[in-house]
Protein backbone atom coordinates (compact mmCIF):
# COMPACT_ATOMS: atom_id res chain seq x y z
CA UNK A 1 0.00 0.00 0.00
CA UNK A 2 1.10 3.56 -0.59
CA UNK A 3 2.10 5.51 2.48
CA UNK A 4 3.20 9.04 3.14
CA UNK A 5 6.36 9.08 5.24
CA UNK A 6 7.15 12.43 6.81
CA UNK A 7 10.51 12.88 8.48
CA UNK A 8 11.62 15.65 10.83
CA UNK A 9 15.38 16.03 11.15
CA UNK A 10 16.57 17.53 14.45
CA UNK A 11 19.35 20.11 14.15
CA UNK A 12 21.81 17.60 15.56
CA UNK A 13 23.29 15.40 14.28
CA UNK A 14 22.17 16.88 10.92
CA UNK A 15 24.26 20.07 11.29
CA UNK A 16 27.36 18.06 12.17
CA UNK A 17 26.82 15.80 9.15
CA UNK A 18 26.42 18.85 6.89
CA UNK A 19 29.66 20.35 8.19
CA UNK A 20 31.54 17.07 7.70
CA UNK A 21 30.20 16.68 4.15
CA UNK A 22 28.52 13.34 4.90
CA UNK A 23 24.83 14.28 4.89
CA UNK A 24 24.33 14.00 1.12
CA UNK A 25 25.93 10.57 0.99
CA UNK A 26 23.76 9.29 3.85
CA UNK A 27 20.53 10.66 2.37
CA UNK A 28 21.38 9.22 -1.04
CA UNK A 29 22.04 5.80 0.51
CA UNK A 30 18.74 5.90 2.41
CA UNK A 31 16.75 6.90 -0.68
CA UNK A 32 18.46 4.19 -2.71
CA UNK A 33 17.38 1.70 -0.06
CA UNK A 34 13.78 2.81 0.57
CA UNK A 35 13.11 3.64 -3.12
CA UNK A 36 10.42 6.29 -2.65
CA UNK A 37 8.02 6.98 -5.49
CA UNK A 38 8.70 10.65 -4.82
CA UNK A 39 10.87 12.59 -2.39
CA UNK A 40 10.73 16.21 -1.29
CA UNK A 41 12.74 18.11 1.27
CA UNK A 42 11.16 21.03 3.08
CA UNK A 43 10.82 22.85 6.37
CA UNK A 44 8.53 21.31 9.00
CA UNK A 45 7.77 23.18 12.21
CA UNK A 46 11.00 25.15 11.93
CA UNK A 47 13.19 22.12 11.28
CA UNK A 48 14.49 20.35 8.21
CA UNK A 49 12.03 17.83 6.86
CA UNK A 50 11.38 15.26 4.20
CA UNK A 51 8.20 13.99 2.58
CA UNK A 52 8.28 10.64 0.81
CA UNK A 53 5.66 8.50 -0.93
CA UNK A 54 6.60 4.88 -0.34
CA UNK A 55 5.14 1.46 -1.13
CA UNK A 56 4.79 -0.74 1.94
CA UNK A 57 3.96 -4.39 1.25
CA UNK A 58 3.56 -5.52 4.89
CA UNK A 59 3.32 -3.69 8.18
CA UNK A 60 6.48 -5.52 9.22
CA UNK A 61 8.32 -3.50 6.53
CA UNK A 62 7.74 -0.19 8.35
CA UNK A 63 10.94 -0.43 10.45
CA UNK A 64 13.04 -0.81 7.29
CA UNK A 65 11.77 2.61 6.18
CA UNK A 66 12.12 4.35 9.54
CA UNK A 67 15.31 2.92 11.04
CA UNK A 68 17.73 4.52 8.55
CA UNK A 69 16.35 7.94 9.55
CA UNK A 70 16.25 7.07 13.26
CA UNK A 71 19.78 5.69 13.36
CA UNK A 72 21.47 8.32 11.19
CA UNK A 73 19.60 11.46 12.18
CA UNK A 74 17.63 10.79 15.40
CA UNK A 75 14.67 11.74 13.20
CA UNK A 76 10.96 11.66 13.90
CA UNK A 77 9.09 9.53 11.35
CA UNK A 78 5.34 9.52 10.76
CA UNK A 79 3.44 7.18 8.44
CA UNK A 80 0.05 7.79 6.84
CA UNK A 81 -1.88 5.50 4.50
CA UNK A 82 -2.60 7.09 1.11
CA UNK A 83 -5.57 6.43 -1.16
CA UNK A 84 -5.90 7.34 -4.80
CA UNK A 85 -9.24 8.55 -6.17
CA UNK A 86 -9.83 4.97 -7.39
CA UNK A 87 -9.19 3.61 -3.89
CA UNK A 88 -11.61 6.13 -2.41
CA UNK A 89 -14.25 5.20 -4.98
CA UNK A 90 -13.92 1.51 -3.98
CA UNK A 91 -14.30 2.32 -0.27
CA UNK A 92 -18.11 2.12 -0.34
CA UNK A 93 -18.70 5.53 1.21
CA UNK A 94 -22.36 5.57 0.12
CA UNK A 95 -23.07 2.28 1.88
CA UNK A 96 -21.17 3.40 4.97
CA UNK A 97 -23.12 6.64 5.00
CA UNK A 98 -26.44 4.76 4.92
CA UNK A 99 -25.29 2.35 7.62
CA UNK A 100 -24.15 5.05 10.04
CA UNK A 101 -26.95 7.64 9.62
Amino acid sequence: MKMLLTVEFPFEPFNTLVRSGKVGEIIARILETIKPETAYFTEQDGQRGGIFVINVQNSSDVPSFAEPFFLNFNAICKFRILMSLGDLQKAGLEELGKKWV
